[in-house]
């Protein structure tokens, strides 16, 4: 059935893609990015003892968009096309430093629509659907049913209520969230709360549909006062979570709270969650942005083990998974945003470990010529000795570490 429905999906978006664009009334969009970085690592790093430093990589894509509305069911499908390269293609990245989160495989999920062209030791290119759904909305109700990206939560540099392939606190490249295959109803009601019932299908290891390698959810989403609150109970592969949310307005700033409680299938409880503020004052003729948010990470430990093989299976499972980036329990991130000019921005974050004190500052200069294309570069330090979670965590109990050393890069983006 999965495989008879995803055929079904990518004949409507061939047909939509090869069909003259006036006869549908197309809505096409295309966007070229092309990704680089040069990474300068430590003597203690496992990728310069085997390829030496700096590790140079370069990534480039062009994602084609495509929409097209029959009355009140409307196809999406975005279909991308990947070249990967450089010295670290054949090694995989620390997730609590990756810059790039570009999916390249759909090994996990119900529908296979990737496809590679060709690869090699230090490179690989591909193409895949990474939205294939179809839309339905009508009066107060909405269907997805396809490959479609979900986000939840208040995080904005942590994101522990987002289930669903979030995005790495250092990840640079955030304009599309990779999809999941899923079945989505909403109901919005009179007073503006919303309903949203939620199903996500996965496939095991074994390679079958399993229960326990899916999710679903409930979420309702309502205002209360000047505030707003959302709550959340879901099975999420074999554990049960409950997650509750808040937004607040405190003058010209707004607070922001997750709450995320974890059932694991061995019975034990873990609480994660997020506090942030965020807000926004004007500098001269500048809009400025400033955050501060603390993380707790209830699947983390206090200390790093000596191998990240000795990591607790919970928190193993979800650095694997792409759900949790960080492996220690408490964390702050401070962010500020600034307009130097119409056409040149610069954002700072820093990101604080606040067990072994070991950080990382990363900042971009983005400068947008205009409508239609978008240069950005950037610097990102780790600052930690080595066996800290931001100075190169630990190898097999060895002297060797894999995540520490700068590292520069610049995206460019071009839309058309």
């Amino acid at each position: 059935m999965s495989s008879m429905f995803s055929r079904l999906l990518l004949l409507a978006s061939i047909v939509c893609i090869l069909a003259p664009a006036d006869a549908l009334a197309l809505d096409t969009k295309i966007r070229l990015k092309l990704f680089g970085t040069a990474a300068f690592l430590p003597v203690h790093d496992i990728q310069r003892h085997l390829y030496g430093t700096p590790a140079l990589d370069l990534n480039g894509d062009m994602r084609m968009v495509f929409r097209h509305s029959w009355g009140a069911v409307n196809l999406q499908v975005d279909h991308s096309t990947t070249f990967l390269s450089g010295d670290s293609f054949a090694l995989a990245s620390a997730p609590q430093t990756s810059l790039d989160q570009t999916p390249v495989d759909d090994e996990a999920r119900i529908m296979d629509l990737t496809f590679d062209i060709e690869d090699g030791s230090r490179h690989r290119s591909l193409h895949r659907f990474d939205r294939l759904a179809l839309h339905y909305r009508k009066g107060d109700w909405a269907v997805t049913l396809g490959r479609q990206a979900v986000s939840w939560g208040n995080g904005m540099a942590f994101s522990p209520m987002d289930l669903f392939n979030p995005f790495a606190p250092t990840v640079v490249d955030q304009d599309y969230k990779a999809g999941d295959d899923l079945l989505l109803v909403e109901r919005l009601f009179s007073n503006g709360n919303d309903l949203q019932l939620l199903a996500v299908g996965r496939r095991s290891i074994s390679g079958d549909i399993s229960g326990d390698s899916s999710s679903a959810a409930l979420k309702w989403h309502g205002f209360i006062g000047d505030g707003e609150m959302e709550l959340l109970a879901a099975k999420h592969y074999a554990d049960n979570v409950l997650a509750v949310s808040g937004r607040l307005p405190l003058g010209g700033a707004m607070l922001r709270s997750d709450i995320v409680a974890t059932q694991l299938d061995e019975g034990d409880i873990e609480i994660s969650g997020i506090v942030n503020l965020d807000y926004s004052f004007v500098v001269g003729d500048d809009l400025v942005y400033v955050f501060a948010e603390y993380y707790r990470n209830g699947f983390g430990v206090s200390k790093l083990p000596t191998s990240i093989a000795m990591l607790p299976r919970p928190l193993q499972s979800r650095l694997v998974r792409g759900e949790v980036f960080n492996m220690m329990r408490d964390y702050g991130a401070l962010g500020i945003a600034v307009p130097w000019h119409p056409l040149v921005n610069q954002s700072l974050t820093f990101l604080l470990n606040l067990h072994d004190s070991s950080s990382l500052v990363q900042t971009s200069v983005s400068y947008e010529p205009g409508d239609h294309q978008r240069l950005q570069l950037g610097f990102v330090k780790p600052l930690g000795r080595a066996g800290d979670e931001f100075g190169g965590v630990s190898l097999l109990g060895t002297d060797l570490t894999s995540g520490g050393g700068a590292r520069v890069f610049f995206r460019w983006l071009y839309y058309f």
